[in-house]
């Protein structure tokens, strides 16, 4: 189906009304509901919006643009605070790249560190840092000792071993052409072990301080922080960190990524043209509709009027560089992606690795039974959901993938 861009908007009794950028996308009951929940939240600012990648999450569902005043809800940040993409164009040519692209895949998973822990060593951190991340890492460190000197938990976390590394999940490093050929790195991650510790500990605290006045909320995911609440400028201060070490680690990554394809590209490049680096889960002050207010984004990107992006596909499927076109109805915002259209354990139950192998054809990338929970069919189509919101972004750069790195 193809989708008509505009928005259509969901009345809510008791609540907000609800915009949707959803025509010609499908959206499920429980999604709809979900936001529904939100829109009931007595802080929620002129109107929720929803983006066409929109499904459901935890709490609060993905692919939503929340904004408030005067409260935060942790768990619609998430707990992979700051995750997000960068990308960089290079100077090269599809012709400049090697014609096995093996080798160059595989000095890309030697440079990032990338995939779940096994046994007692941690294949997705470093077992000691090289110089770039310890540099990295002393910036970030003061903010650190702030929150952690409150939080003293926090200190246990993974933290500098996890600057600079990939993950898991949908997580992704990918080498592209560009419609003109050209090569782009792109990747996906965001603020490591560390990020999930603030944002469990924070959601924790807000359903600890709310304990009496949960019953009266829809969901216990969306327990929130009152401005001047005893954890909310701790909340902001914690999330704000966050979202800088997610900011320094695909900006490292970026750096360990274009350092191993020199090795093993022949010609020598440049790769810092057209360089974006965007978070999409996230929370921040913003200015709309003439208020001062908080903007969070869960599975969402900010598209202010000439603002890049970057909207990924699924593995397999293409890929966009935006441009903002500042649309306020929408608290200028985009999607993040495609959006799920099954959970991963259903489509580890519905597809094979043949399904795999014939989706990611021509893509040189794991292609075993870890990743089917990824596979493209799993993912909302790509071009329905960038027709959807075509009042919300230009596409500047359409990308294929012929490389991609998953954990």
């Amino acid at each position: 189906m193809n989708a008509e861009a505009g928005h259509d908007t969901l009345a809510v009794p008791g609540g907000a009304p609800i915009k949707l950028w959803t025509r010609g996308v499908p959206v499920e009951e429980a999604a709809r509901q979900q936001l529904m929940n939100t829109a009931r939240l007595p802080f929620i600012f002129h109107h929720l919006a929803a983006m066409p990648d929109v499904h459901l999450g935890k709490g609060s569902t993905i692919g939503s643009v929340i904004p408030s005043v005067g409260a935060i809800v942790p768990a619609a940040v998430g707990v992979d605070i700051g995750c997000g993409m960068m990308a960089a164009r290079t100077s090269l040519s599809a012709a400049d790249l090697p014609d096995n692209l093996h080798a160059l895949r595989s000095a890309i998973e030697a440079a990032v560190p990338h995939g779940k822990t096994f046994g007692k060593r941690d294949a997705g951190a470093w077992d000691e840092p090289p110089a770039g991340v310890d540099a990295a890492w002393r910036e970030l460190l003061g903010g650190f000792r702030r929150i952690a000197d409150k939080y003293p938990q926090l200190e246990r976390t993974n933290n500098r071993l996890h600057l600079g590394t990939l993950g898991t999940g949908n997580h992704f490093v990918e080498v592209c052409l560009d419609e003109a050929g050209q090569v782009w790195f792109m990747l996906h991650s965001g603020s490591r072990g560390v990020g999930n510790a603030i944002g469990t500990l924070f959601i924790q605290l807000a359903q600890d301080d709310m304990r009496q006045h949960l019953a009266n909320l829809p969901d216990r995911d969306l327990a929130y922080f009152k401005e001047g609440s005893r954890h909310f400028d701790d909340y902001v201060e914690a999330v704000g960190w966050a979202q800088d070490f997610a900011r320094h680690n695909r900006a490292l990554m970026m750096r360990n990524v274009v350092a191993a394809a020199r090795r093993i590209v022949a010609k020598p490049f440049v790769a810092d043209v057209e360089a974006v680096n965007c978070h999409h889960n996230y929370v921040q002050r913003e200015t709309h509709f003439g208020h001062d207010i908080f903007v969070t984004r869960k599975g969402a990107v900010a598209a202010h009027r000439g603002q890049l992006g970057i909207i990924p596909g699924s593995m397999g499927a293409k890929s966009f560089i935006v441009r903002g076109l500042g649309n306020e109805e929408a608290f200028c915002s985009c999607s993040h992606g495609a959006g799920r259209t099954m959970s991963r354990t259903q489509a580890k139950k519905v597809f094979t690795v043949a399904d795999q192998l014939r989706a990611t054809a021509g893509v040189e990338c794991r292609k075993d039974a870890g990743v089917i929970d990824e596979i493209p069919m799993a993912y909302k189509d790509i071009d329905a959901v960038m027709a959807a919101q075509s009042d919300l972004v230009e596409v500047v750069h359409t990308l294929r993938q012929v490389i991609c790195v998953k954990g």
